[in-house]
């Protein structure tokens, strides 16, 4: 009994000094862990900082391998990844945050919201819907919207794309009723392709319903009264368009024109067009009246005018046609304002661009003022090239 006692005595100070030189070691270790772990993580920040992103990417696997559980790290390691474009490893950085089951709510919404972009850049749309949809009700619920109308729109999604605006403008994101009235018309010419009119009809009534100022609706709408033959009808669609959108009558000025003589409607047509002229000149509109004008004298007089405001070459190249067509010289004013409009429409051509930067100037540099190369201008000027 002594005897144990005696030995159970002289056990005590010594598992004690070699527990206290164990746990001496383990701090010592974990100090060093905890130098290594900043210091590579700084190291790779001021890498980046640097532009240097193959070596911050070595530190961050470095800072990684010393902490394994600093969500930061991981993020910064995929969003790395992301940008050099090595998809496939930023979308195993971010799973591997997503498996993990100690990270917390908030983490977790955002590694699902890194790795929907992961599967975007990498043009796995279908994963990368999947991802966004499981965003639904978090922090990231209107950036996965915004990005799942963007993928419905490159994937010509047409129906869903139109489902994710309302959601978006039901939400306060803003208004998306132009972007809807463009779905719908995409829908009504995909229906006109295959040749279904009623389908076609009803998608450009939506569309007008979702945006009434709307160019585009009464644009197509005319074009498929043409293609059928009902230039009428086309005639009261642009008219329409004329009212509401001056602007971009333009882009239909010469059918409007050709349907008017179709249906016998020319008087009405040319007093229409010099009306909008007068509101809102431009080449289009100007050809446009010009077709339908009878006499020649006021064509040419209508094309000088408009080069006299704007130098165009379209007016000038209009100019050319009706000298030839009518046998009629030109006279002296003539040809000085088609030399204007050839000067001003060459002007942009006569410069040099640099091959480096693509700086344009015009004169020559041996030295580029945009990115200081040296001989990074080819001696010929734009037009010459």
């Amino acid at each position: 009994m002594e005897f144990d006692l005696y030995w159970l005595l002289l056990a005590f100070p010594i598992v004690f000094l070699l527990g206290w030189t164990a746990s001496r070691l383990d701090l010592r270790q974990l100090k060093r862990e905890d130098r290594a772990s900043p210091q590579a993580y700084f190291k790779g920040l001021n890498l980046l900082l640097n532009e240097q992103q193959d070596k911050a990417i070595d530190a961050f696997i470095e800072a990684v391998q010393h902490d394994p559980d600093t969500s930061d790290l991981h993020f910064a390691l995929g969003n790395l990844f992301r940008r050099r474009g090595e998809y496939e490893r930023a979308i195993r950085v971010h799973q591997h945050l997503l498996a993990r089951a100690d990270l917390k709510r908030d983490e977790r919404e955002r590694a699902q919201h890194a790795l929907a972009h992961d599967f975007m850049k990498a043009g796995l749309f279908d994963r990368a819907e999947e991802a966004f949809k499981a965003l639904e009700g978090t922090a990231f619920s209107t950036d996965a919207r915004l990005a799942l109308l963007s993928l419905n729109e490159r994937s010509r999604n047409w129906h869903p794309a139109i489902e994710v605006a309302r959601q978006l403008e039901a939400a306060g994101t803003g208004s998306f009723s132009q972007r809807m009235a463009h779905h719908w018309c995409e829908i009504a010419q995909e229906a006109d392709a295959r040749g279904r009119d009623e389908e076609a009809d009803q998608a450009l009534q939506r569309a007008r319903e979702a945006a009434p100022q709307s160019a585009r609706p009464l644009v197509i709408q005319g074009q498929r009264m043409v293609r059928q033959g009902q230039h009428e009808q086309a005639l009261r669609a642009w008219d329409e368009l004329m009212a509401k959108q001056p602007q971009a009558f333009s882009l239909v000025a010469m059918d409007y024109a050709k349907s008017a003589q179709a249906c016998g409607e020319d008087k009405a047509a040319l007093d229409k067009l010099q009306s909008l002229y007068a509101q809102v000149p431009s080449v289009d509109v100007l050809l446009a009246l010009n077709s339908l004008q009878p006499d020649p004298v006021a064509r040419r007089k209508a094309l000088m005018a408009h080069m006299s405001a704007q130098p165009s070459l379209s007016a000038a190249q209009g100019l050319i046609r009706e000298r030839l067509s009518t046998h009629v010289a030109l006279d002296e004013p003539e040809i000085e304002r088609m030399q204007a409009a050839m000067a001003t429409a060459a002007k942009p051509l006569q410069r040099y661009r640099c091959a480096a930067c693509g700086f344009e100037s015009q004169h020559y540099f041996w030295q580029c003022p945009g990115c200081q190369g040296w001989d990074t201008y080819p001696p010929r000027r734009l037009e010459d090239q």
